[in-house]
C-alpha cells in the first residue's frame, strides 16, 4: 500500500501601512485580531529596547489601545522588551527568553503575539512564535525603512547559528504586517538610509521605474522628505509581497531567489565584520559588487554598474568594504549561500534594470576583479 495526497495550503498575507498605528482611532490592529467568536483575542506584546529607547510611551499607548479595543483584544501583562540588531540574533539567551515569555504566559494558537521592532528583534519573535505549539499568530510592527520595505513583509523568520545568517529557522506567514510611518521618525540617518538599499535591490530586479524615481528622489530620501520616501517604501514593499504572494514558490522551493540579489556577499560581510555591518549597508556593498560583476561578464552595459554605485551613493550608502581586499574569505560565501537554499548554486545577475537572469557558475577570478575594483576607490565610484 502506497497512499500518496496533495496536500494544498491556503494563508491569508495581509501588510497595512497607517500613520499612527496605536492610534484608538485607527482600527487596524484590532481589526487584525478580532475573531468571529465575538470574544477579544488575548495578545502578548514584545517591544525591541532601541524602539522603546526612542518612543517611551509605547506600553502605556499600548494599553490605552487595548482598552478602547477590549472587544477585540486582552493584554496578557505588560509588554516584554528584548534587544535588537543583528548580534541579538546570535544571542541564544535572548530567544530563549522570548520562548520561556511565551510559555509563561500561556500563549496558544488561538492567541496573538505582537512584536514591534526592526527586522532582528522580529525575526527573533517570529521564530520563537513559529515553533511554540508549532506555531502561534504572530503580528509584525515593523520600525526600520529596511523591515517595512522588505523584511518584516516577507514570510521567513530566524536566528543565526554555527557563524551562519539564519542557519535556525522557518517559512511562518504573520497574522498581519502593520507598517507604522509614524515609527520610522525616530530612526537614526545611517539606519534610515541602510532600509533603502533593499528598495534598491527590488528596483533592479523588478521595476526599472522605480529605479529611476529612487535617483530622482535620492537627495530628498536623504533629507528624510517622507512625502516622497514613502511612496519609494510602499512601492518596494508591494513589489515584495507580488513576488511572495503571486511568484509561485513563497516558500523557496526551488533553486532560484530573485529577491535576494546581492545577497550571497551581503551575508557573507555581516559574518565576516562580526555582524557590525548594517545589514542594509551590506546588500548595498553587494549590490555594487553583483552588479559590476555582471558587466565584466558581458552581460550587463557598463552604463548598469555606473548608475548603480552613483545610485547607491546618493542615498549615502557604501559600496566598498575592507573585506573585498580578502577575497577567499567572501568567496566562501557562495557556497554558504547555495547551501542554505540546496540544489545547485543559482545566482541571480542583470541585463539591465528590470531584466534578471540566474546563473548557476560564478567565475572566481572575475568576481575577484570586481572585488578589487570596488576596494582600490575609496569611494566605489566607476570611472
Amino acid at each position: 500500500m502506497s497512499p500518496q495526497g496533495r496536500i494544498d495550503l491556503q494563508f491569508q498575507h495581509r501588510v497595512s501601512f497607517v500613520d499612527d498605528a496605536l492610534n484608538p482611532a485607527d482600527a487596524t490592529l484590532a481589526d487584525a485580531v478580532r475573531n468571529e467568536h465575538g470574544q477579544p483575542s488575548r495578545m502578548l506584546a514584545f517591544i525591541e529596547q532601541a524602539v522603546l529607547g526612542a518612543w517611551p510611551d509605547l506600553p502605556q499607548r499600548l494599553r490605552n489601545y487595548a482598552a478602547h479595543h477590549a472587544d477585540a483584544l486582552s493584554l496578557v501583562g505588560d509588554p516584554l522588551t528584548l534587544p535588537g540588531g543583528e548580534r541579538a540574533k546570535n544571542d541564544r539567551a535572548v530567544f530563549d527568553n522570548v520562548c520561556a515569555a511565551i510559555h509563561d504566559a500561556r500563549i496558544d494558537r488561538q492567541s496573538y503575539i505582537l512584536v514591534i521592532g526592526g527586522g532582528a528583534a522580529l525575526d527573533i519573535v517570529g521564530f520563537a512564535a513559529a515553533i511554540a505549539h508549532r506555531g502561534v499568530r504572530l503580528l509584525r510592527m515593523p520600525t526600520t525603512t529596511l523591515a517595512q520595505a522588505d523584511s518584516g513583509v516577507g514570510v521567513k523568520c530566524g536566528i543565526n547559528a554555527f557563524g551562519k545568517k539564519n542557519y535556525l529557522g522557518a517559512f511562518a506567514v504573520p497574522a498581519a504586517v502593520i507598517n507604522d510611518q509614524s515609527l520610522l521618525t525616530s530612526l537614526p540617518d545611517a539606519d534610515w538610509n541602510s532600509g533603502f538599499s533593499e528598495a534598491v535591490k527590488v528596483a533592479l530586479v523588478k521595476d526599472a521605474a522605480l529605479l529611476d524615481d529612487i535617483e530622482k528622489n535620492a537627495p530628498a530620501i536623504v533629507r528624510r522628505d517622507m512625502t516622497v520616501a514613502m511612496p519609494i517604501v510602499q512601492r518596494s514593499a508591494q513589489l515584495h509581497f507580488d513576488h511572495i504572494v503571486h511568484g509561485g514558490d513563497p516558500f523557496e522551493l526551488t533553486t532560484a531567489r530573485p529577491l535576494d540579489f546581492g545577497h550571497w556577499a551581503a551575508h557573507k560581510l555581516e559574518q565576516l565584520t562580526d555582524f557590525s555591518l548594517r545589514h542594509g549597508d551590506a546588500v548595498a556593498i553587494g549590490l555594487a559588487l553583483d552588479t559590476l560583476y555582471s558587466h565584466m561578464i558581458g552581460l550587463a552595459p557598463a552604463e548598469l554598474p555606473r548608475r548603480v554605485i552613483a545610485c547607491l551613493q546618493s542615498l549615502a550608502l557604501p559600496v566598498t568594504h575592507r573585506m573585498l581586499k580578502n577575497p577567499d574569505a567572501l568567496l566562501a560565501g557562495l557556497e554558504e549561500f547555495r547551501e542554505h537554499l540546496g540544489g545547485q548554486l543559482t545566482i541571480t545577475l542583470l541585463r539591465q534594470a528590470g531584466n534578471p537572469v540566474d546563473v548557476h557558475e560564478i567565475d572566481h577570478a572575475t568576481m575577484r576583479q570586481a572585488m578589487a575594483y570596488l576596494s582600490r576607490t575609496s569611494q566605489g565610484s566607476m570611472k
